[in-house]
């Protein structure tokens, strides 16, 4: 997948941080930030899953061992 820059003000404090964890594991910064944001991406979608999940009305717990076989039936 071809690469491309992008800017972001951010605190310099942070910017610090983040080259100094970087530094002390030899980790690239450019892969770091990019791993960041794909992880952040993926917590976006997991709040979406559950709030989802939410919504959907429970099933009764003898209808969900009947369904995995584990309700003592064949």
């Amino acid at each position: 997948m071809p690469t491309v820059q992008i800017s972001a003000r951010i605190d310099s404090g942070l910017k610090t941080a983040i080259e100094s964890y970087c530094r002390s594991r030899g980790i690239i910064v450019n892969h770091f930030i990019q791993e960041a944001l794909l992880d952040r991406f993926e917590e976006l979608e997991d709040i979406e899953d559950v709030q989802r999940l939410r919504r959907e009305p429970a099933r009764p717990l003898a209808d969900v061992l009947a369904e995995l076989k584990l309700d003592g039936t064949l």
